[in-house]
């Protein structure tokens, strides 16, 4: 009887620091549950930051080289652009990527589908400009004396690479950014070519764009 007592006595004098240490054990238990099926913006973004990183590390170690940019049809143009844009995306995180669609379209229209002399000349298949004297460019025929050109490109595809890097990373293009982040893959590709005002002065661009890419059916 006399252990029974000191034994409760024992189980008083301990009991709130087994509280305590409940609390804390189920505390931590919930927020490891939480986090993981539920976890923050900041965490989210870390994760794929990562996977991405390591997709890309690993497509530049297989040592792909840019495919030839060979056609002589719109048809054949679209193949072979739709054949650089696989390689570029293969290399390029996928949260930074634009829908081939979109690409195909503005460069079909930019360049004549491969015919005009920006494409043939200087492998730019956007008109891409630059206002520096010292980057190879093309004048304009009727502005020959123009302050800005329109880029060399070494390669075709070398334009493709950079009319993504200017959707990535230019400010005029936020809105784009800020939209494909929205959609999250399931292209909604009137509301981004919307978010492209700056690429042209033409006011119905977009519809431009948008109506070559249901016409044509691009990939």
């Amino acid at each position: 009887m006399l252990e029974n007592v000191k034994l409760k006595q024992k189980f008083r004098k301990f009991r709130p620091t087994l509280y305590k240490w409940l609390a804390i054990t189920i505390f931590v238990i919930s927020s490891f549950v939480y986090g993981t099926f539920k976890p923050n913006a900041h965490v989210v973004h870390k994760i794929v930051s990562k996977v991405e990183s390591d997709i890309v590390e690993t497509a530049h170690s297989f040592g792909l080289h840019e495919p030839a940019f060979e056609y002589n049809s719109d048809e054949t143009f679209i193949s072979a652009l739709k054949t650089c844009i696989d390689y570029i995306n293969f290399r390029t995180a996928p949260s930074k990527r634009v829908p081939s669609a979109i690409i195909i379209g503005m460069a079909g229209i930019e360049s004549g589908w491969g015919t005009s002399r920006f494409a043939r000349e200087g492998n730019n298949l956007f008109g891409i400009r630059t206002w520096d004297s010292k980057v190879p460019q093309l004048k304009p025929l009727d502005l020959p004396n123009a302050e800005f050109g329109v880029k060399i490109f070494n390669t075709k595809c070398s334009s493709v690479q950079e009319m993504i890097r200017l959707l990535n990373e230019h400010h005029a293009y936020k809105d784009f950014r800020d939209e494909r982040l929205n959609q999250d893959g399931d292209w909604n590709y009137r509301k981004l070519l919307e978010t492209l005002e700056a690429w042209s002065t033409n006011p119905q661009y977009a519809g431009i764009v948008f109506d070559t890419i249901i016409a044509r059916q691009l990939p």
